[in-house]
């Protein structure tokens, strides 16, 4: 903890002048203790759930590690005298499920954006412009001198 930063923290956002003898330093502390020890807690927390789902993932057969069994499918492939295939059998099935998901949900965005896009508006015809000029002329009018020049230099920008 740098209390000369902490310091200067303090100041710039209140603008009020703590000194570094300040007990409010000692809740600062105080702080940053109980802090470190939750962060601890939860990381002994995490990892330890992170090792059952590592457990269990292992007893349903999804993870082989080194000094494992491996799945009886690659023994004896391996006896065998062949490679051990690259996929199992059900994370094959895994993968083309998720494949099929993946299909479907591209083509459910394409379909809902076909149905839900506006098409591209016409461009007016000679007749229909020169309506909307004429109406525009009209409401410029209207308007106060001053309005009426400045919507006139603003028509002439490229």
């Amino acid at each position: 903890m740098d209390r000369q930063k902490l310091r200067g923290l303090v100041f710039e956002k209140t603008g009020i002048k703590v000194d570094s003898d300040n007990p409010i330093f000692a809740l600062v502390a105080l702080n940053e203790a109980v802090l470190a020890d939750t962060v601890e807690r939860q990381v002994a927390l995490l990892a330890a759930a992170a090792q059952e789902l590592a457990q269990q993932a292992r007893a349903a057969g999804g993870i082989v590690t080194a000094g494992c069994a491996p799945a009886p499918a690659a023994s004896s492939a391996a006896t065998a005298g062949r490679a051990a295939p690259l996929f199992e059998p059900r994370e094959w099935r895994l993968l083309g499920g998720a494949g099929v998901v993946a299909l479907l949900s591209a083509a459910l965005a394409l379909a809902g954006q076909a149905l839900l896009a506006r098409p591209a508006a016409a461009p007016p015809t000679p007749a229909e412009g020169a309506a909307r000029a004429e109406k525009l002329a009209r409401a410029v009018q209207k308007l106060d001198p001053a309005g009426q020049a400045l919507i006139r230099s603003e028509m002439q920008k490229p």
